[in-house]
Order: structure tokens, then C-alpha cells, then sequence
């Protein structure tokens, strides 16, 4: 019995980590769309989150049927609840991803308003600390954890960063308007993507110490 509980573990483990990677991909086919003018990738992207979706309702019953049938305890317990917070925040990554796409398809209806050069820093961000998030959780990682939780800090400033650059572009002229708009919105999609990354990281770091440090705790656990 005990043997096959930790197999259901792990496979659900593994699922979830299948269904990081598919979030991984959505995430950089989102933007190259945007930045490489490819609506039929972003079509493509859109379509193709069905397939989180259907990880995410299916691995939430899994995980629901180990909490029912097992009664797992303490560190066991931890990691299916955190597992389900961890595949609610994949999912939404998915929805993000699907958000970049649904502007790009806009925006490349109209022409180029600029050489676009922060988002994809920003997009670079993001996925290394979704990757490092889900890297943390399969090693079980906790520096890496809070490593992720500080490197948040670096897409804000970035989101930051492009939103007075575009406010300049529309007080220059009013044409510019509705497409610094639609950057700026994918900017915030991209920042909602590292705050769910961090929530990983923080979800990660319960699941191995049994410490909550939600709500910006981590920069004084860190240092100690």
C-alpha cells in the first residue's frame, strides 16, 4: 500500500511538471508572436491551452483522491495541498500567455510601433523564474526558491520601465495610443506571470520547510 502511494505521488509529480513545460512553451510562442508578427503562432497558442486546461481539472481530481483515500501527514500532506496551488498558478500562467496572444493578434493588424526590446527581457525574466520555480520544486530547492522570490524584482522594474516609455510615446502623438496600450496591458500579463512564479517558489519552500513567507517574509528568512 505504501509503495503505491508514493507512485501515485510521483505521478502526479510528473504530471504537473508536464504541464509546467506546456506553460514554458505557451509563454515564449505568446511573445514571439508578438514580436516576430506570427498571427498564425498566436492562433495556434491560443488553441493549444485546452491542453493545460485539461491537466489542470485532471490533476486537481487526482490530487483531491489522494487527500480522500490516503490521508496523507505532515510533509506528504504538504505537497499535494501545495501541488493543487501550484497547478492553479500554471493554469493561469496558460491564461496569461493566452492574453499576450489575443493583443498580439492586434497588434499586428496595425504597423510596428517600435523595436521591441524590454518585453522580450522581460519574457526572458519570466521564464527562467517559472523554470527555476518548477526546478526548485522537483529538486526540493529552497535557495533556489527564495532566489526566485528576489529575482521578482527584476520584472517589476522592467514592467516599470516600459510603462514611462510608452506614457512618452503617447503624449508625443496621439496615433500611438491604442498600441503603447495594448504593449503596456501585455507588460502587466508578463508581471502577473512572475507573481505566479513566486507564488511557486513559495509554495515550494512550504511544501520542504513547513514556513510561510507569503507577503514579502522571504527577504527576512533569507538573510537569516
Amino acid at each position: 500500500m505504501e509503495r503505491q502511494f508514493e507512485k501515485e505521488l510521483q505521478d502526479l509529480r510528473k504530471d504537473l511538471l508536464k504541464m509546467g513545460t506546456l506553460t514554458e512553451e505557451a509563454i515564449a510562442n505568446a511573445v514571439k508572436s508578438m514580436v516576430e508578427r506570427d498571427s498564425d503562432l498566436a492562433r495556434r497558442t491560443i488553441e493549444c491551452d485546452c491542453n493545460i486546461d485539461s491537466l489542470e481539472m485532471d490533476l486537481e481530481e487526482k490530487a483531491i483522491k489522494l487527500l480522500a483515500l490516503r490521508q496523507p501527514m505532515a510533509r506528504d500532506l504538504r505537497f499535494i495541498i501545495k501541488s493543487v496551488k501550484i497547478i492553479s498558478c500554471l493554469e493561469r500562467i496558460g491564461d496569461h500567455a493566452v492574453n499576450i496572444c489575443e493583443k498580439a493578434l492586434e497588434l499586428n493588424k496595425e504597423p510596428p510601433l517600435k523595436e521591441y526590446i524590454d518585453i522580450p527581457r522581460m519574457t526572458e525574466a519570466a521564464q527562467m523564474m517559472l523554470k527555476n520555480a518548477l526546478d526548485a520544486f522537483i529538486n526540493e530547492d529552497t535557495d533556489l526558491a527564495f532566489r526566485v522570490c528576489e529575482d521578482d524584482q527584476v520584472i517589476d522594474d522592467l514592467d516599470d520601465q516600459i510603462l514611462r516609455e510608452l506614457l512618452t510615446y503617447m503624449i508625443e502623438d496621439p496615433h500611438n495610443i491604442t498600441r503603447s496600450i495594448r504593449i503596456i496591458q501585455i507588460s502587466k500579463y508578463l508581471e502577473r506571470i512572475g507573481d505566479l512564479a513566486t507564488n511557486i517558489a513559495e509554495s515550494v519552500i512550504y511544501m520542504v520547510d513547513a514556513r510561510d513567507i507569503r507577503h514579502g517574509a522571504y527577504l527576512e528568512d533569507a538573510s537569516q
